[in-house]
């Protein structure tokens, strides 16, 4: 695969697979932030097509914050990754204690992105969940499966590179995956990018605005 420039070169390529939503009524674009937003900005921008975010946390093993053990979503919405919480012997105390700090950053991420509003509206609407790559998909899964207790009518991953085994699990749970690369091996997302640098919260809130001020301008 060619090396992506940045997340924004990533959207770029992403929605030209995506052509075929363009402008539709029914659909929307919802990022995961904060990777995803600069991704999910360029395939709004491009498709003329709404954007908000999907606020989803993973949930780190203890002094291993970078595994994942799970991923919590809206509505209390939780997936457990049970073959890494059995392998490593993770207690029920620190899960839950996991869920419970996440929880309290999901509720601040809201305020600040969002201004506290409820969940975006997605019950029948196409909705096309973004991320800058997918490794664990932990993230991800828990994306969809707060997507499908709202209601969504079809979910589409878009992501522009991600390992092979999880693309496939994908296939089973979302009703749609556009990935243009699977690369083996795959260690990490960040390996497949010329510039990986992390997203601040300013350009998030940045983008989001963009889009908004694009829409209603």
């Amino acid at each position: 695969m060619e090396l992506l420039q940045d997340r924004h070169d990533a959207g770029k390529r992403l929605a030209g697979a995506l052509s075929q939503y363009t402008g539709r009524q029914d659909t929307v674009v919802l990022a995961l932030p904060r990777g995803g937003v600069p991704v999910a900005y360029e395939i709004s921008r491009i498709l003329d097509l709404p954007l908000d975010v999907l606020l989803v946390r993973k949930l780190g093993v203890p002094g291993h914050e970078e595994l994942a053990m799970g991923a919590i979503a809206w509505d209390h919405i939780r997936v457990l990754n049970e073959d890494i919480i059995k392998e490593l012997n993770i207690s029920d105390r620190a899960i839950e204690d996991a869920v419970a700090r996440e929880s309290v950053r999901i509720r601040q991420r809201n305020k600040r992105y969002r201004d506290d509003l409820p969940p975006p509206h997605v019950e029948a609407m196409t909705v096309i969940v973004v991320d800058d790559g997918l490794a664990t998909g932990a993230t991800m899964k828990a994306a969809i499966a707060a997507l499908r207790q709202a209601k969504a009518g079809k979910i589409v991953v878009a992501v522009p590179v991600g390992a092979a085994a999880t693309r496939n699990e994908l296939d089973e749970l979302a009703d749609e995956v556009v990935c243009l690369d699977t690369p083996r091996p795959f260690h990490g997302v960040g390996q497949w990018y010329a510039d990986f640098s992390q997203i601040d919260d300013t350009l998030v809130e940045e983008l989001l605005s963009k889009c908004k001020a694009r829409r209603t301008g």
